[in-house]
């Protein structure tokens, strides 16, 4: 099937900020379409009536000085080791002729000394101006974008009586062209028009090129149909209309609109040149290679395939000679839109007609290759490179090594740095961020360190290059080396904002909100101003750590600067309200964010929803449900999960019915949260047929959790009948769901009840021994039911149990006091046993101080630990913390699966 084609006439407008194809350079994105819309080109490239030069060279792209006789090789001889203009002209400056004085001020390498030589000619009594000398000056002027220089030159022509011609104009839209200034380039086009002259096909060629690097493809196309046809359209770009901004529109003081428009055309009228007008210009076609290049690669670019075909056709039955980079248009088009084969059978023609592939050839292929999937055949490619003569360039080294890294191949990284520094070459700071990456991956955190060290003494890196290292340093959660690289010294630089952004969500991810914090108060100090990406990120990070009170101050004070927080802000600070239960807040902060103007996602309405489940309060959560949908947003499972939580709340069985019968027939079926919450339900209605149901229809579907036998356990218990919530327990166990404290305690107390001692102790032991799981409060209870049925006094057991809950706190912290004196390392059983006396004792300040250390990961994570301080906050009072440490406990291991016990309140 033909891919979409837009004809000449409807090939679509793009503004400036349109996604277009990368250039060749960069990595082209192959698209998945296997249509052919070249197959027709392929036949006529064979075709002998259309036999083309059997040999074009290939131009190395290296600029060669060429080889004069006379006093020129002498002359610029003296101009590169004089520093002295003057002197190393003088002796010869009589003898030389106008085109000897082209030669020398063409020769020059940098504006300055073309500017100096020609002066020096200007000063001569026999100079004579000519168009060529101010053509060149002019040029070098704009490369180096001296706009007042210029400025000065053009009126200086034209007081001395020089006329442009088409290479002044051409060369002056090349230059404000490629200095970004595309309609202040076209005005030049529009002087020329006032002056009767009709563009050439270099010029148009030119202006064709400016608006399709611009992504004007559209302008561009008309401004090539019209030269065609004998007209020059600028009517659409509104030239005329165009008003300074502000800013203005360039890097000088002076105001180039003003000048192009003022000056310029006055000039431009009192030297008006009679010449031929629109309408006396034939219909042309263009003959010049470069302008059938230019044309592919507009419409490889606009994605119009079957126009870029057609030019390439076109060419051919012309009889224009195609060169090197109408192949590399050619393959770079056919590649990067999926045509691979195309690409392939263009590389094959290219040998056919004698025209040898250069270094950019084969880089158009490797990143092609590299691009679909094909290692092989990219490094074939750039192995081919060496194979046949040729040079690999700083684009070919990027590529390659873009291409290894993303798959860790360390090796063969490796030794493409080693030829690269052979060549005596450097590694491309671009290649840096993808090196650093793959070594991080790879865990090998030392390579990466001495390739950055041995960079940096070279060079000093830019601030993009060091956001993107610490960037690969953030991901993996390493943000002490990601740390470094931001300090690293940069000599006359300030940090960039990306630097600050990127530091600051290292921090955020292992959760040193403190750090993060610091660092965005102290860069407004070092210079660098916090911009949107800033706030946001801040806000989210500290709505995810349920620091809503810092959240919501930085939100208002982003406000009162004048920014628009993203509705992923608002909807972080409303979703941390309502899981600390303070719905009024998440209400108002709703209420805010409709004010701002910023419009509600499924993301917000979920939180509110499922904050007014978790509190039992139907009403208002059928409320936003209602909101959401009139606002065009269906009610996900998510959203629904919610409603049946809220509607189990308060015991109301039909509603949940309801919408767990509609959640049956959506796309994705049922969720396990939504049938657990269903059992849980019927549980608490002691309706055991219906819970049996929906928990067998989980069993067949590999949906059943942890969560789902507990509550069948606990159905069964309850019930008493017993033996069956044992086979619901051993089921449990050997379908391996038994993965912390709280599992293991509900099975061991299902044995317990049954009066299955044994098994119960058998638990323990796999559990504390081979599991490595401490003990909790629960387990403890479980063990004083088994020692009371296994026949021990009463009284003994109430004297342990009495141990256990009033223990010797001022003992243990004298105790636990000698061991730092003596230099003992605690592990996690002395914490775990020092945060119970804090927490007994009400001792706020040592919880914290434990649950610090334990969230900063100076000790390392564990879920006993974990649990005990949020059973010490408990104990002390302050429920809120203790939720605030189950919250990053979840958060602590979320690359493990979610503990069975929180799964149904996640």
């Amino acid at each position: 099937m033909l891919l979409p084609t837009c004809s000449s006439r409807e090939l679509r407008n793009q503004s400036l900020h349109s996604h277009v194809l990368p250039h060749c350079k960069s990595h082209p994105r192959p698209h998945t379409s296997k249509g052919s819309v070249f197959l027709g080109f392929k036949l006529q490239c064979h075709s002998k009536a259309l036999a083309l030069p059997s040999k074009v060279s290939s131009s190395s792209g290296r600029k060669q000085r060429k080889t004069y006789g006379g006093v020129l090789p002498s002359v610029l001889r003296s101009l590169e080791s004089e520093d002295d203009v003057e002197k190393a002209l003088s002796s010869v400056c009589s003898n030389l002729s106008p085109k000897e004085q082209t030669v020398i001020l063409k020769e020059q390498r940098c504006c300055e000394r073309v500017v100096r030589v020609w002066e020096f000619f200007k000063s001569q009594e026999d100079y004579v101006p000519n168009v060529i000398h101010y053509n060149i000056v002019l040029r070098a002027l704009g490369r180096a974008q001296k706009w007042d220089d210029l400025r000065r030159c053009w009126i200086e022509m034209a007081e001395r009586g020089v006329f442009p011609t088409h290479n002044t104009y051409g060369m002056l839209v090349d230059v404000y062209g490629k200095a970004g200034m595309v309609k202040e380039a076209l005005l030049w086009i529009k002087h020329m028009k006032l002056r009767g002259m009709f563009p050439d096909e270099v010029t148009m060629n030119t202006v064709v090129r400016v608006l399709k690097d611009a992504a004007e493809f559209d302008r561009a196309e008309r401004f090539y149909k019209g030269w065609c046809d004998g007209r020059v359209e600028l009517d659409d770009l509104e030239l005329d209309s165009m008003v300074e901004s502000e800013n203005g529109f360039g890097l000088a003081p002076v105001s180039y609109k003003h000048f192009l428009s003022t000056e310029l055309f006055k000039t431009g009228g009192r030297m008006r040149i009679l010449g031929s007008t629109d309408s006396q210009i034939s219909v042309r076609k263009p003959r010049l290679t470069s302008t059938y290049n230019t044309l592919i690669d507009l419409y490889g670019k606009a994605g119009c395939l079957e126009d870029a075909a057609a030019v390439f056709k076109e060419m051919l039955s012309s009889g224009v000679p195609m060169d090197i980079i109408t192949f590399n248009t050619m393959i770079f088009t056919c590649g990067s839109h999926g045509h691979l084969s195309e690409a392939e059978a263009l590389l094959n023609e290219m040998d056919g007609r004698g025209i040898s592939p250069d270094t950019k050839t084969y880089n158009i292929l490797l990143s092609l290759y590299a691009e679909a999937g094909n290692i092989d055949a990219a490094l074939d490619c750039y192995g081919k490179i060496r194979k046949f003569g040729l040079l690999p360039d700083v684009v070919t080294h990027r590529a390659v090594i873009h291409v290894l890294c993303k798959r860790n191949m360390v090796e063969e990284v490796m030794s493409v740095i080693e030829q690269i520094r052979k060549s005596g070459s450097n590694i491309d700071e671009h290649s840096l961020p993808d090196i650093v990456k793959m070594y991080v991956n790879k865990g090998l955190l030392d390579s990466a360190e001495v390739l950055l060290e041995s960079f940096q003494n070279d060079r000093e890196l830019l601030p993009k290059t060091r956001a993107a290292i610490m960037d690969a340093y953030a991901d993996k959660g390493f943000w002490a080396e990601a740390e470094c690289v931001f300090l690293m010294k940069s000599i006359g630089q300030k940090k960039d904002v990306l630097e600050y952004n990127v530091m600051i969500k290292a921090y955020g991810k292992a959760k040193l909100y403190d750090k993060a914090f610091s660092l965005f108060k102290s860069m407004k100090n070092q210079g660098t101003w916090p911009d949107e990406c800033t706030y946001n990120s801040l806000i989210q990070m500290f709505a995810g750590g349920d620091l809503v009170e810092e959240a919501k101050s930085l939100l208002h004070e982003m406000q009162r600067l004048g920014s628009k927080p993203q509705t992923m802000t608002y909807s972080a600070v409303i979703a941390c309200y309502a899981r600390l239960g303070q719905l009024s807040d998440a209400v108002d902060m709703y209420d805010e964010m409709e004010n701002a103007g910023v419009k509600p996602n499924e993301v917000v309405y979920g939180s509110l929803i499922n904050g007014f489940a978790e509190a039992g309060r139907v009403e208002e959560a059928l409320r936003y449900v209602r909101q959401m949908e009139q606002c065009g947003i269906p009610a996900n499972k998510i959203v629904l999960t919610s409603l049946i939580k809220a509607y189990s709340k308060v015991g109301c069985l039909e509603g949940a019915k309801s919408v767990y019968e509609r959640m049956k027939n959506m796309q994705d079926g049922l969720d396990v949260i939504a049938s657990n919450s269903m059992i849980t339900l019927y549980a608490d209605l002691g309706m055991i047929s219906e819970a049996t149901l929906i928990f067998n229809g989980m069993r067949e579907e590999n949906l059943a959790d942890g969560v789902s036998f507990a509550n069948m356990m606990y159905l069964y218990k309850s019930m008493g009948m017993l033996d069956e919530a044992i086979e619901v327990a051993e089921e449990m166990k050997q379908a391996g769901l038994l993965r912390d404290c709280p599992s293991y305690n509900k099975v061991m107390a299902c044995y317990a009840t049954n009066g299955q001692l044994r098994q119960c102790g058998e638990l323990l032991h796999e559990m504390v021994v081979t599991r490595k799981l401490l003990p909790d409060s629960g387990t403890f209870r479980v063990i004083f039911t088994v020692l009371k049925k296994g026949g021990m006094a009463i009284e003994a057991v109430k004297q342990l149990e009495l141990s256990y809950h009033e223990g010797d706190v001022d003992r243990a912290l004298n105790i636990f006091m000698k061991m730092q004196d003596d230099g003992v390392k605690p592990d996690h059983v002395t914490y775990i046993v020092l945060v119970g006396c804090y927490g007994k004792s009400g001792m706020i300040e040592g919880v914290r101080r434990v649950h610090s250390q334990l969230k900063y990961r100076e000790i390392e994570p564990n879920e006993s630990l974990f649990e005990a301080v949020a059973e010490a906050y408990r104990n002390a009072k302050r429920p809120d913390l203790a939720e605030l440490v189950n919250k990053e406990m979840n958060f602590a291991f979320e690359p493990q699966q979610n503990s069975d016990s929180e799964t149904e309140n996640e």
